[in-house]
């Protein structure tokens, strides 16, 4: 894992546990095992944000 995913992966943990409440008042139990797919989403996610914001950054110097 790069840094940049590690980075992602920090951002991820700090939702955590809103994430965990928001699934527990809609009535889903939340496990370990749930949580490794939607990281990779997220983490995809973050690095096409990240590309974005990284190409949008170069064209307006």
């Amino acid at each position: 894992m790069d840094n940049k995913q590690m980075e992602f992966m920090q951002i991820a943990m700090n939702y955590l546990p809103n994430a965990q409440e928001k699934m527990k008042e809609a009535g889903i139990e939340f496990s370990p095992a749930m949580a490794e797919p939607f990281f990779g989403l997220f983490m995809n996610v973050m690095q096409e944000a990240y590309e974005l914001g990284k190409k949008d950054a170069q064209t307006e110097k």
